[in-house]
């Protein structure tokens, strides 16, 4: 059986806007008016998950969709530098946050490291998929990179070239115990 997987990016957020760390944030009004918008492009489904915190639940309601919260697509883990402007960070610890964005195994912020992360959503992937044929989730970037990664067997050190905006679909699909990429950044409710 081929297994489908459509992970959606969280709509726009005040974090997302002022460039910081987010910390369980709402979506903006713009952010909720997107994702009901966006909701007319969705094919008809019968639920799905998404990452536990508001952004993503709210996106899924606004999206119509009705899911669970899934533990397992929670944002990466940023420990102390959560709620934090990326600014803040680059002028208090500058080496800290160079070696985090240099090394998948740096966590100086406490949290959780890229690695870790990867990890996570591949071991959510592998038994998320196991006898179902089509799942949807909302989620967050980061998420949204680790599975690709995974999807491709890309390494960690590529995690930050890859971009998931506000409301993007990437569809993964897996047959015979491979993923495949099928299409990524695709905003949902835009024309291709």
């Amino acid at each position: 059986m081929t297994a489908r997987v459509i992970l959606i990016t969280h709509a726009e957020t005040a974090a997302t806007l002022a460039a910081r760390f987010p910390d369980d944030d709402a979506l903006t009004a713009r952010g909720r008016e997107a994702a009901i918008a966006a909701s007319r492009a969705l094919p008809a489904i019968d639920g799905g998950c998404a990452g536990p915190e508001r952004s993503c639940m709210q996106t899924a309601a606004a999206l119509g969709l009705d899911v669970v919260p899934e533990p397992e697509l929670r944002d990466l883990d940023v420990g102390d530098w959560r709620g934090r402007r990326l600014q803040e960070i680059e002028a208090e610890q500058p080496a800290e946050l160079l070696g985090w964005l240099t090394d998948s195994r740096a966590a100086p912020h406490g949290g959780e490291s890229v690695c870790q992360l990867i990890d996570r959503v591949a071991g959510w992937l592998e038994t998320g998929a196991e006898g179902r044929s089509r799942i949807v989730a909302v989620t967050h970037q980061a998420v949204v990179r680790a599975a690709v990664l995974h999807a491709l067997g890309a390494p960690p050190s590529v995690f930050w070239r890859i971009d998931a905006r506000p409301l993007s679909q990437t569809r993964l699909s897996r047959h015979g115990g491979r993923w495949r990429l099928t299409e990524t950044g695709h905003i949902l409710g835009v024309d291709a």
